[in-house]
């Protein structure tokens, strides 16, 4: 059977890239598919690549306080993305409607319902976002990333099946082809990768450039991925700072990334786990304090439980906090490294978009 799926994502990457995942599993398995992205930057950015597979993009914005003045240009925002996703319901004549989260999900779920299509979300997060809670009142099949989300549905036909990875993250490059991609050294010790997510984070990249002294005398090489706002302050802290580094706004080539880091230090959002546990890297999390009801602390409170990972919160991430992390993660004893990466990759669900595609295909019959 030849599904046809609209998959509805975009505005970060964490919704984004789960939605390609499923996109090429689909194509895989001879399906087709149509991906709904939003107008924002970092989704053209995060797209390129991505010629084989079909984009639309929709102008939905997301959703003020209902007493806010910009409720009402919201409104008439959301009618013209409405109009729009039924049009494209009818003419790509969708099987399913696929919502990853986020405000371009709740308009192309809503048209394809109205067209008769079986309608499907997927959560990744520990506690659901404000677009989903609303979503799944009338979605037919609620998918979660991790168990810990289930209880936030009930009544719901609800399936765990994990976080979508891309096909890039199945690649298992040379560490030292790796390394010397990004300009770094085989032989230059234990290799950092600091990442904030698809746009960067503020706290994680002043805390770690703040702590460059430290991290010199820990004798370790750094991948730092700024975002696009920061990356030429960024820049200019390692210069002179006596680090080995790489520092970028975003990389296309994340599979390289990980293949080079023997440690992260990241965001908790969904996505990036997902990847990270994929490739087995022991993380330093450093949940994002104004994330929606506090879901990042929740994702990461997960891995720590399961012991892949230490959690620092933001306004912990000074110059001897993260030196003395560092130096007892990436130290001559590594054995809570060791036990770290090996509970990391326990975490990983490497099958995610395939249990997608086959919920939806089951329903579809």
């Amino acid at each position: 059977m030849s599904m046809r799926t609209i998959i509805a994502c975009g505005g970060t990457g964490g919704h984004l890239f789960p939605g390609i995942a499923v996109a090429e599993a689909l194509r895989a398995g001879g399906g087709e598919s149509l991906v709904l992205i939003s107008e924002k930057e970092i989704d053209a950015l995060a797209t390129k690549g991505y010629g084989h597979l079909n984009f639309e993009t929709l102008p939905a914005i997301g959703m003020p306080p209902l007493l806010s003045p910009r409720i009402v240009p919201f409104g008439f925002r959301f009618l013209k993305t409405l109009s729009r996703c039924k049009g494209l319901v009818r003419r790509f004549r969708a099987d399913a409607v696929l919502g990853m989260g986020g405000f371009t999900s709740l308009a192309p779920l809503m048209a394809g319902r109205r067209r008769g299509a079986r309608t499907f979300i997927h959560e990744s997060n520990a506690f659901p976002g404000k677009a989903n809670r609303v979503a799944a009142r009338s979605a037919d099949v609620v998918l979660l990333g991790l168990e810990a989300c289930r209880r936030h549905f009930p009544g719901k036909q609800v399936e765990v099946v994990g976080t979508p990875l891309r096909e890039a993250m199945f690649e298992s490059p040379d560490r030292g082809q790796a390394l010397e991609h990004f300009g770094l050294a085989g032989d230059g010790g234990s290799t950092l990768l600091v990442m904030g997510g698809s746009q960067g984070a503020r706290g994680i990249n002043r805390g770690v450039t703040g702590a460059l002294g430290e991290v010199a005398a820990v004798g370790i090489q750094v991948i730092h991925l700024a975002g696009p706002a920061d990356v030429e302050e960024t820049r200019a802290a390692y210069r002179g700072a006596g680090v080995r580094h790489h520092v970028a706004a975003f990389c296309h080539e994340m599979q390289l990334a990980y293949a080079a880091a023997d440690l992260a230090i990241a965001r908790s959002g969904a996505s990036s786990l997902a990847e990270l546990s994929a490739f087995g890297i022991p993380t330093v999390l450093v949940p994002y304090p104004f994330a929606a009801d506090d879901h990042q602390t929740l994702n990461a409170q997960v891995y720590v439980d399961g012991g892949a990972a230490v959690m620092l919160k933001e306004d912990e991430l000074d110059p001897r906090s993260l030196g003395g992390l560092l130096g007892e993660l990436l130290g001559d004893k590594r054995e809570g490294l060791d036990k770290m990466r090996a509970a990391m990759s326990d975490m990983a669900v490497r099958d995610a978009a395939e249990n997608i595609c086959k919920s939806i295909e089951t329903r579809c019959q």
